[in-house]
């Protein structure tokens, strides 16, 4: 009764079930590395963002390359903004998904270097986005300002093009070595999301805190793949039954018939 096993179509589907086994725990295995990483980038993050501000000095210097440990930490520094050679990051969003840009202003520090702090989002002033927006002041004079320590954005990193031949004073990735060559002075690693002080309009906006990832979802997703992967040779087993169970009750129809007495 169970040589139906040996035919073509059986094989194949016994073979593509049991393949299917491994490749579902693998997944389940590669959701639960997931959510591990995500766990551990959530405790990162809280870690930095509850953590006392710091002078940025102590985390950066010029060439430093901001770690992971280091990012999001609240940081401070002591000098002025030089709107003169501000720039504008292109194609940025803001909560509501809107286009428009990041304002970048250079920060020189009481001892002559820069910090470049992402001042916020602000719209574009058209659609094609070619010309400078009006972008309003910063704080005049000598001011200390607060943000979250960030790495300098790469295209590898962000997927984000750099972009040659932009309009004046824009630019596509917000770069620390980038805009040392451009400035001509040492300019510290990385750069901030500012957060204080707080402008004193609606624009620019200030860039928002950095969410936790949902873990517990990669969590459930690796459960998930196990119990397809366990509800593979249990449906195996259901299939062969029922094609047993059919194989047999059309033997019984034709046993029925063949005895059946001929008509007269």
């Amino acid at each position: 009764m169970y040589r139906f096993l040996l035919s073509r179509q059986w094989v194949i589907l016994t073979l593509v079930a049991f393949l299917l086994i491994p490749t579902m725990i693998r997944l389940g295995i590669w959701q639960m590395h997931r959510y591990d990483e995500r766990t551990a980038r959530n405790q990162l993050v809280s870690t930095a963002l509850s953590a006392e501000p710091v002078p940025v000095e102590r985390l950066t210097s010029p060439g430093h390359t901001v770690t992971r440990n280091e990012r999001y930490r609240s940081v401070t520094a002591k000098g002025h903004f030089d709107t003169d050679e501000e720039v504008v990051v292109r194609r940025r969003v803001n909560a509501d998904e809107t286009v428009g840009f990041h304002v970048l202003t250079p920060f020189v520090l009481d001892d002559g270097k820069v910090l470049l702090v992402n001042r916020g989002w602000i719209p574009a002033d058209g659609p094609s986005q070619t010309a400078f927006p009006k972008i309003p002041a910063p704080a005049a004079g000598e001011t200390t300002v607060t943000g979250r320590l960030m790495p300098d954005e790469t295209t590898a990193a962000s997927g984000i093009k750099n972009l040659k031949g932009l309009p004046d004073r824009q630019v596509m990735l917000i770069n620390s070595e980038q805009e040392a060559r451009r400035l001509g002075v040492p300019v510290l690693g990385g750069y901030i999301a500012q957060t204080a002080p707080e402008p004193k309009g609606d624009t620019p906006e200030l860039v928002g805190r950095p969410g936790d990832e949902d873990a517990a979802l990669n969590y459930a997703y690796a459960f998930q793949w196990w119990l397809f992967a366990a509800g593979v040779p249990v449906g195996w087993v259901i299939l062969v039954r029922r094609e047993l169970r059919d194989r047999r009750e059309k033997e019984d129809e034709q046993a029925s018939e063949e005895t059946e007495p001929a008509p007269v």
